[in-house]
């Protein structure tokens, strides 16, 4: 049996950064769901049950919107 370590940094928003011992990565937590750098996961409202799919067109958008937020951030 193995330990597992990881922690959420949250940043304000529903965006947050995730630590574990593979590294660091950034999520957004809506109340449909979350979108990481693996896919998104949806909340199904059975408890300890929800849906997670994996692919790039979901990490171009997460990426695409945290660009798009940052730009906006600096120009205000």
């Amino acid at each position: 049996m193995s330990f597992r370590f990881q922690k959420r940094v949250k940043l304000g928003g529903g965006f947050g950064l995730n630590i574990s011992k593979s590294g660091i990565s950034p999520s957004l937590r809506t109340k449909m769901g979350t979108f990481n750098k693996n896919g998104y996961s949806v909340k199904t409202g059975i408890s300890g049950v929800r849906y997670q799919n994996s692919g790039c067109m979901v990490l171009f958008v997460f990426t695409g919107i945290i660009t798009f937020l940052l730009f906006t951030l600096k120009h205000l």
